[in-house]
């Protein structure tokens, strides 16, 4: 950094911090408690539901709330079918094990993702290779995922080799980043050209459209996350869900410790999974579905109110859902200009003194010590913003706040 660049950025540190929490403040002049990232919305049909279920006495992976979630999600999703599953990360690696992806084999995925998605593919053996994102919607590029594959990639009978390590590459997963579809049409394509299945980590895009089709109906399946912190929460929960029935079925059976169907016999014809999740849990997001529109109309009202406040400020943008997309903005973000690179942690310090509850971005996959020693490409764009994005608090409830 030259002597110029060294003052602006001093300037930028000094004067960003307390810019945007005035900004943050004006907003939300009438809060009377902090302001947490992102909190859990109940509606008065919630304790109703539950209370049905826990009088059914059926809390556990059976009853009619589970197929009543998995019908109604699917139907959100633009999909046949819905699988309903402990969490988004058992959701993921079962979705990964039913198109294929086998132990030492390799898995492209961003590097700009939560740990999670890593984690997916090892719980089965496999490898993450870990490419780069753009930053329109930080999803992977494809463009230099091409080139990469060109470079490492060469092609067999048997599939898709990684020369450089001799693994089969076994598939894709492109993450929708806060919620922003990525490029899928192209993600798609490059799919095809080398013969991988694709996997959309969707755990952040219940509701969010890429050219007016559902996140979760683009690849072969999808994974979704209902943590409680998501823009609809079963407590803990995730779902796969395909358009593909061979898919379903295979992916419904795994969850369900692979036990053949039998009034009494306990035969098991694969080392599955007790992932199915609790009727209890599906219950809690029946009626989380039920506000989903609302939900995503009241986070778009939150995100647009977030651009305007900052569309005059120095030292940063708003990042905004790309055009090909729209988006359910489950997290809202600004990214700090290459200018003020260094100031991302003064301004987290300050916004959390006055009661704002931002975070950074998850630390890039390939930085992490568990980690380091996976295949990648070259990554300039996520080390580029992996220290310049902020996440500001994003819950639907907040619409009702603002100035």
């Amino acid at each position: 950094m030259n002597i110029v660049a060294e003052a602006i950025n001093s300037r930028l540190c000094a004067d960003l911090p307390d810019e945007i929490a005035r900004t943050l403040d004006a907003m939300f002049p009438n809060r009377d408690a902090n302001i947490a990232l992102h909190e859990p919305q109940f509606n008065n049909r919630a304790e109703t539901i539950v209370l049905e279920c826990l009088r059914s006495t059926y809390v556990s992976s059976v009853g009619e709330y589970v197929r009543q979630f998995e019908t109604e999600l699917a139907a959100a999703c633009g999909v046949k079918h819905a699988i309903a599953m402990v969490n988004g990360t058992a959701a993921l690696e079962v979705a990964l094990n039913v198109v294929g992806v086998e132990p030492d084999s390799e898995v492209l995925l961003p590097s700009l993702t939560f740990v999670a998605t890593a984690n997916a593919v090892s719980h089965l053996g496999a490898v993450p290779h870990f490419v780069d994102v753009e930053d329109q919607s930080l999803g992977i590029d494809s463009d230099a995922l091409v080139r990469h594959l060109q470079k490492i990639g060469r092609q067999t009978v048997e599939g898709f080799f990684n020369k450089e390590t001799g693994r089969r590459i076994s598939a894709i997963v492109p993450v929708h980043v806060f919620g922003h579809p990525a490029a899928m049409d192209d993600l798609n394509a490059i799919a095809n050209t080398f013969g991988l299945p694709v996997i959309e980590d969707a755990a952040e895009a219940l509701g969010s459209q890429y050219k007016q089709k559902h996140c979760g109906s683009l690849g072969h399946a999808a994974a979704f996350s209902f943590n409680g912190n998501k823009i609809l929460t079963t407590g803990g929960g995730g779902a796969v869900v395909t358009n593909d029935g061979k898919i379903a079925d295979l992916a419904r059976h795994l969850s369900s410790t692979a036990k053949l169907v039998h009034p009494w016999e306990f035969e098991h014809d694969s080392v599955g999974y007790n992932y199915r999740m609790p009727n209890l849990n599906a219950a809690l997001g029946i009626s989380q579905l039920m506000d989903l529109p609302t939900r995503i109309a009241s986070k778009r009202t939150l995100a647009a109110a977030y651009e305007c406040a900052f569309s005059g400020q120095d030292g940063l943008t708003v990042l905004k859902e790309p055009s090909h997309a729209i988006s359910n903005y489950w997290l809202n973000a600004i990214i700090l200009d290459s200018a003020a690179v260094g100031c991302r942690d003064a301004v987290l310090e300050e916004l959390h003194k006055i009661g704002f509850m931002a975070r950074p971005i998850w630390k890039p996959m390939h930085q992490q010590l568990i980690y380091a020693d996976a295949p990648r490409a070259k990554l300039p764009v996520t080390e580029n913003l992996a220290g310049r994005i902020i996440n500001l608090p994003s819950s639907p409830q907040l619409k009702d706040l603002l100035k």
